[in-house]
């Protein structure tokens, strides 16, 4: 594979630009540049829940797998017009979402991010992956994007929030439920 970044700083970016993997400069504040910082930001959300301790045995390959995901997103983002998320890639998040909720009782009421330091990098998780999802959508408004990403981004966050159930009921023993009527 050779050595992919052999010289880290560069000063191209000095000016306010960046390289996209094909080549081409875009500035730093582009709606693509937007996406591909969101979707990093998620994947780096993603490895924090992966260094909290007592997960799931099942989850920490799942969630490793979603990085490698994140980054294929990354690339597909830094590639105009490429497609690298497939509906394959969708539809193991729809079986995740399947397996983790499975065992869940029905939601009578919003559920408060926390229940637990897992819990609550799970939700932290979540709602990064909300902005990248919604900076994508931007990205899509100006500009070709695969749809496959887009549902990509959309069922992750809902397999993120069922995940953060699980981890709040492992962790705490209960979700923290938001009150609707609560004295002041």
């Amino acid at each position: 594979m050779g050595n992919r970044l052999s010289k880290i700083v560069t000063r191209t970016g000095d000016d306010g630009s960046t390289g996209l993997a094909d080549g081409s400069r875009v500035p730093k504040e582009s709606a693509r540049i937007e996406a591909c910082g969101a979707v990093d930001e998620l994947n780096s959300s993603i490895g924090v829940l992966l260094a909290q301790a007592n997960l799931p045995e099942a989850l920490s390959p799942q969630l490793l797998e979603i990085q490698h995901d994140l980054f294929d997103l990354g690339g597909e983002l830094a590639i105009p017009g490429s497609v690298v998320i497939r509906a394959q890639q969708v539809e193991a998040i729809e079986a995740w979402v399947e397996q983790w909720n499975a065992g869940l009782p029905p939601l009578r009421e919003f559920v408060l991010p926390g229940g637990g330091a897992a819990a609550a990098h799970c939700h932290m998780a979540r709602s990064i992956c909300r902005r990248a999802e919604r900076r994508c959508w931007a990205l899509s408004r100006a500009e070709a994007l695969s749809p496959h990403a887009l549902r990509y981004l959309n069922r992750l966050s809902d397999l993120l929030f069922i995940i953060a159930r699980v981890l709040a009921r492992r962790e705490t023993g209960s979700e923290v439920m938001w009150r609707r009527e609560r004295g002041t």
